[in-house]
């Protein structure tokens, strides 16, 4: 019984270093930043900047693709870090409903480019990949 309770500790140890570890930030790919919509939309005031946002859903299978593969790509990364505000929402939790009637956002992925006043300048449907996505945006970067 005593070894069984060690076991458990040890194992408890190891799992909890697994989900305390810090997050690499050294990934390559789009740094997508924790804002609401509002914060945003000042940042991009303050920075005139345009705001990238992936408009997502956690069950959509191209979304998920795009996370491991698009959006992880290093020249994408570079691009996009530079020249926009990234941030993803969920467009069916907290704010992410009311997002996707305002912008009417019908399918998933949708990733928009918004300008400050909250005007989307591109609109980008579907999944993409990084040759395609840096495409869809190079009118956009400086």
């Amino acid at each position: 019984m005593k070894y069984l309770s060690i076991i458990t500790i040890v194992v408890a140890l190891l799992t909890s270093s697994f989900i305390w570890a810090p997050a690499n930030t050294d990934e390559p790919g789009i740094k997508f930043e924790n804002l609401t919509f509002d914060e945003a939309i000042q940042k991009a005031k303050e920075e005139n900047k345009l705001i990238f946002l992936d408009a997502y859903a956690v069950w959509c299978g191209p979304c998920k693709m795009m996370d491991r593969t698009t959006f992880k790509d290093e020249k994408v990364g570079e691009v996009f870090n530079e020249n926009f505000i990234n941030i993803k929402i969920d467009m069916e939790k907290g704010e992410g409903p009311n997002i996707a009637k305002k912008y009417q956002v019908r399918a998933y992925p949708t990733m928009m480019l918004i300008n400050g006043e909250g005007k989307v300048e591109k609109r980008i449907l579907g999944a993409v990949r990084n040759t395609q996505l840096l495409e869809e945006v190079k009118d956009f970067v400086k």
